[in-house]
């Protein structure tokens, strides 16, 4: 079978030699592709995409033969799911909670601890009615004791092969996502057991904790001198091992019983000797708990990236522990080995082991049966009973898949041996019409597909602008016969049902005429140049735009190739899929606001536009064969006029550049000093020649300048504006010493003469000015600087109030941190500058504002209209940039720039600086302007941190091995271990 491309011109190739309107039936029929033979099943080993009557690989090799019956559902057997004989029961891993399920089966099979706990009253009293349970209430557990109780009747007595812990988990508010300590869950959770059973009243169950799990040492000092030995006795949980440089148990056993001199600075004081003594130190084991946990120490701390580090050294150990000579403690250390140990009968070697539980040997017969309380085992039969009921339910359903497979396999059998259509068009047939995106056939493939339901069928997708079959889908869509298309329909539905009378002539019409003209465009496109040398007389010719005329090739063969392959079209739903609107509406107007051809000469009215040196005036035959690619392209004959509108519109604009150009030139002249910023007053300096000084914005005279220099692009500034330097009582809202530090970025001040023309040019709403008078009357040593309006305290006071609650109320502002060594500033050259976060700095993100663009404060309208006045808040927004960029930090080579927030706890900055600095946050030392930053809880808006702070960050241990900086800069954040969960709340 020959490939689709192949297939597709010889479907077309006929269109090269016949016009348009000499297209008859039997190339209709050919465009569709009915000559083609079907394909043969066993020599066609996949499906021909491009031949309608090709219905091999599709997906019926899967139903054709015998099927076993498993394949009909996607159901385990639910007995798999049932506990075994004599087997334990399982606890489900919710992720990363391996340590507690192994614990809990460690606990489980501590039989006193069972029967202790057993043992413990239930506060479930609204659950337990008598000796019955509510049936229409699911029990839930309201202490870490009824939890256990319920895990382990359910571990004992479920018929289930596992069982959910998570009730459990949840209730000591463990992240399931999260990997945990396993020894630290062991050590904590037995702390928060003996707190719970202490309240008990039942001393077999108070003391089970203690009773099954505590020993005792002493810590025994000796001194060397006089012989003194003087003990410290302790009991323990558990005995901590180090593993390093070891490889057998007893090895680390008899390190951590080892002798330990005490010489030199670390000499021992003996109350006997009242003096310092060289001594020893040892553990001496007094007696050992029931159940002995020996931790082994696998995990040791890297400061380095404040993180834990897992040894995976081999230890090895014996099923049976002999503790005697350690309880008398005459075993000497072993030499370690450098191997894997060999591990013979009852003993076990392991590079994963991390606890060691050992049992206390008896002469007594130990008690293997625990008894289920009559609660606890309602409980677990209840359970029992909701999950037969699931086998049944599963299994039922089962039974109902294998059915259905058997039905559709006969179907499918059945129905796919006449499937085919019959050969020509004298024969019955029909037309299967569907939708593909990744997979072809996809109804025909989703009637064979056992695991999805069949959609009826829709052809709503193929249909083109006539509603009938459109040529290009004859690639996503099959040919079948009449009589499998009937029970098809009948079965599933859907439509519409497209027969041979729904193969559609306009669209093969014009096809044709679209190939015809991809054919001779190379030849029109020489002779249209031609023409377009002759030079056009009288008004014969036609304007055309020059950008048309330059890219016309271009766009004919773009238009013919969107009407020759266009096989995206649909009329609505495809088979289960629903076009979304929003995209096509969204595609519509971009295609619709792209020119075509001819329309780059029409004015915004629909009309010849008022600029010739956009178009070209061409001859009618160059016009004519122009035409002929772009029949509904605007025509304008060289007789047309051009827009009346736009003409007027153009005298307008013409008229307002004049204007804005002579009032620039008038204002410009009127305040020369004002424009060039020269000879201008200063407040700290009062000048000498005159007593009043007026006050304007420095935002007004900003703008001000800008439609002066440009007045073509910006519109004329008519109002100063100056209530927004006002409060809302109209009181000033700077002092006379503001004005002369951080404020005088804020106001401009102006000369009395200028102020006059200021009056006559521009509409002023207030006037503000500051008078210098003498006081005294002999000799007056002291001037006074009055404000007119006065000053108003309570907004000024609020104002001040404000500004420290924006830098107090910051998110993503900007902040350095220097890393110092000896009280001096670092310049880490070799370390990359990192930015936490993927946001821009603010200086980064400040921009210019563009000249001419519209200010909220200044209503800039083309038409000249009155601008509105800025209004109070509009300036205190324009006021707070001032004053950031005021204070922003010059960062200096070798600082760390971080963006924060006035939220944010000095902790998580901690971890901002370990990522951009390599430094573990307990290595930490930070400080702004002499104050240290201690409590990690704070946040940097109360602990002082503004935007552009710098922070001095000095660490304990500086890095000095940038080579191993890749490394270090993986680290995630510092481990939290349990805090924040339930194990802790005690």
């Amino acid at each position: 079978m020959a490939p689709r491309l192949q297939l597709e011109k010889a479907a077309w190739r006929w269109a090269e030699t016949v016009r348009p309107e000499e297209v008859s039936q039997e190339h209709i029929e050919t465009a569709y592709r009915i000559w083609l033979e079907p394909c043969i099943r066993g020599v066609c080993r996949r499906n021909c995409k491009g031949n309608p009557n090709c219905l091999v690989g599709i997906g019926e090799h899967i139903w054709l033969g015998e099927i076993d019956e498993n394949s009909f559902h996607n159901i385990d057997d639910p007995n798999c799911e049932r506990r075994k004989k004599n087997s334990f029961v399982g606890l489900t891993n919710l992720g990363a909670t391996c340590y507690v399920n192994t614990f809990l089966q460690v606990w489980f099979l501590n039989l006193e601890l069972r029967q202790a706990l057993y043992l413990c009253p239930s506060t479930c009293s609204d659950y337990v009615m008598g000796d019955s349970i509510q049936e229409e209430k699911d029990y839930e557990p309201q202490t870490i004791c009824e939890h256990l109780q319920y895990l382990f009747a359910l571990l004992q007595n479920s018929n289930r092969r596992y069982i959910d812990p998570s009730g459990f988990v949840k209730a000591l508010g463990l992240d399931t996502g999260q990997q945990q300590d396993a020894q630290e869950f062991s050590k904590l959770f037995m702390s928060l057991l003996e707190d719970t059973l202490s309240k008990q009243k039942n001393p077999d169950v108070r003391n089970i904790v203690q009773q099954q799990f505590c020993g005792e040492y002493a810590y025994v000092t000796v001194c060397n001198q006089c012989g003194r030995e003087s003990k410290l006795l302790s009991k323990f949980y558990e005995l901590e091992l180090n593993i390093q440089g070891h490889k057998q148990l007893t090895d680390c056993i008899s390190e951590f019983l080892k002798e330990e001199k005490l010489e030199g600075d670390n000499r021992y004081f003996c109350e006997n000797c009242q003096s310092k003594q060289n001594a020893t130190r040892k553990i001496r084991l007094l007696s050992l708990p029931c159940t002995l946990n020996l931790q082994l120490m696998r995990f040791v701390f890297d400061r380095q990236t404040g993180h834990k580090k897992k040894l995976n050294t081999y230890i090895g150990f014996s099923e049976i522990l002999d503790m005697e000579p350690y309880v008398e403690h005459k075993a000497e250390p072993s030499k370690s080995q450098t191997r894997k140990p060999k591990c013979g009968k009852g003993t076990h070697c392991s590079r994963n082991a991390y606890m060691l539980v050992y049992r206390l040997q008896t002469q007594e017969k130990p008690n293997t049966i625990v008894q289920v309380p009559a609660f606890l085992q309602e409980l677990v039969d209840r359970d029992n009973s909701k999950f037969e009921e699931w086998c049944i339910e599963m299994a039922e359903m089962r039974k109902q898949s294998v059915d259905k497979g058997k039905a559709k396999h006969e179907e499918v059998k059945e129905l796919y041996q006449r499937l085919p259509a019959g050969a020509g068009l004298s024969k019955c047939f029909t037309y299967l019409i569907f939708y593909i995106q990744q997979h072809p056939c996809e109804w025909l493939q989703k009637w064979l597909d056992e695991s999805t339901p069949t959609k009826p069928i829709d052809n709503h997708a193929c249909l083109c602008s006539h509603d009938k079959l459109h040529p290009d889908k004859i690639s996503i869509m099959k040919r079948i016969s009449e009589y499998a298309a009937d029970i098809f329909y009948s079965r599933y539905g859907g439509g519409p049902r497209l027969t041979v009378k729904a193969l559609c002539k306009e669209c093969v019409v014009e096809r044709c005429r679209v190939l015809r003209l991809k054919n001779q465009l190379n030849e029109d496109y020489k002779t249209v140049n031609n023409l377009l040398k002759a030079t056009v007389k009288g008004n014969d010719g036609f304007w055309v735009g020059k950008s048309s005329l330059r890219s016309w090739r271009q766009l004919a063969l773009e238009q013919l190739d969107e009407q020759d392959g266009d096989v995206d079209q649909s009329n609505g739903k495809m088979n289960g899929n629903t076009l979304n609107k929003e995209e096509s509406k969204e595609e519509r107007k971009e295609e619709e606001e792209e020119l075509n051809f001819n329309e780059d000469i029409l004015c915004p009215h629909g009309e010849l536009c008022i600029s010739e040196n956009e178009r070209r005036l061409v001859s009618k035959d160059a016009w004519n064969k122009l035409q002929q690619y772009f029949p509904k392209a605007p025509e304008f004959p060289s007789y047309r006029e051009c827009c009346s509108q736009c003409k007027i519109l153009e005298r307008e604009g013409e008229e307002n550049e004049a204007l804005h150009k002579m009032i620039a030139n008038e204002q410009k002249t009127s305040l020369p000093n004002l424009f060039q910023d020269k000879n201008r007053p200063c407040l700290s300096n009062w000048p000498e020649d005159t007593d009043v000084l007026y006050i304007v914005s420095q935002f007004f005279v900003e703008e001000w300048r800008k439609f002066v220099r440009k007045p073509t692009r910006c519109s004329p500034v008519s109002s100063v504006g100056n209530s927004a330097l006002l409060c809302p009582h109209g009181g000033l809202m700077f002092t006379f010493a503001s004005m002369t530090k951080e404020d005088s970025k804020l106001i401009a001040l102006i000369w009395p003469g200028e102020w006059q023309m200021i009056q006559k040019l521009f509409v002023v709403d207030h006037v503000i000015k500051i008078t210098r008078t003498e006081v005294g009357d002999v000799n007056p040593s002291e001037t006074q600087y009055i404000s007119e309006p006065k000053l108003c305290p309570e907004c000024r006071e609020g104002l001040l109030c404000q500004q420290q609650r924006d830098l107090r109320e910051y998110t993503q502002a900007t902040i350095y941190v220097h890393k110092v060594v000896d009280n001096k500033k670092v310049m880490k050259d070799s370390v990359p500058e990192l930015n936490v976060s993927s946001s821009e700095t603010e200086e980064d993100k400040e921009e210019a504002k563009p000249d001419g663009e519209k200010d909220p404060d200044f209503n800039q309208s083309n038409g000249g209209t009155k601008r509105q006045k800025i209004t109070h808040q509009n300036y205190i927004a324009y006021q707070k940039q001032v004053i950031r960029r005021s204070m922003r930090h010059r960062k200096v080579r070798g600082e760390k720039a971080l963006l924060v927030s006035a939220n944010q706890t000095l902790k998580e900055l901690k971890i901002q600086i370990m990522h951009a600095f390599s430094v573990a946050p307990f290595d930490q030392n930070l400080s702004i302007d002499g104050k240290i930053l201690s409590d990690d809880c704070a946040t940097l808006g109360t602990l002082g941190v503004i935007p552009e702070s710098v922070i001095l960050l000095k660490a304990d241990e500086p890095i000095a091995d940038y080579a191993a900086m890749d490394d270090v800069m993986q680290v995630c954040m510092p481990e939290e271990g349990f805090k924040g969960t339930g194990l802790l709340g005690h």
